[in-house]
């Protein structure tokens, strides 16, 4: 079953904290953790994974905290999937690396890179300053 886990969503949760700020606004994980409800254990990982993918900017110390990187517009929900997750594949058989006997005359594998298409134009094209919006207005 294709499904966003739970470390997905959460880092989605980070960013979308971080996007409601404006750029270079300094975020403590406590006020992200409590705001956004995430377990202290997965916010170190994630912060750490996010951090990695420069799609965030942490400050330790008295005065520290989380930034984006880049501004809200720039950082679609893509960003954060391939981060965490890594490359979205549906299937194997789109991959073309002759997983399957019948890749080059198969019905199936058309619908499936369709339908990976699809995903990743939705993934591509919403951006965090988009959902923050929608979180104010």
């Amino acid at each position: 079953m294709f499904r966003i886990t739970r470390q997905t969503d959460y880092a989605v949760r980070v960013v979308l904290a971080l996007a409601q700020h404006p750029l270079g606004t300094r975020v403590t994980t406590r006020t992200i953790q409590e705001s956004m409800q995430i377990p202290q254990a997965f916010l170190q990982r994630i912060v750490a994974q996010l951090a990695q993918s420069q799609l965030i900017k942490t400050f330790p110390g008295r005065n520290g905290g989380l930034a984006l990187s880049r501004p809200a517009e720039e950082i679609t929900l893509r960003d954060i999937v391939v981060s965490i997750e890594g490359p979205v594949i549906i299937s194997e058989c789109i991959e073309g690396n002759d997983f399957c006997p019948f890749e080059s005359h198969c019905p199936v594998r058309r619908r499936w890179g369709r339908l990976q298409s699809v995903i990743l134009k939705e993934l591509s094209s919403t951006n965090f300053a988009m959902l923050a919006k929608e979180v104010i207005g």
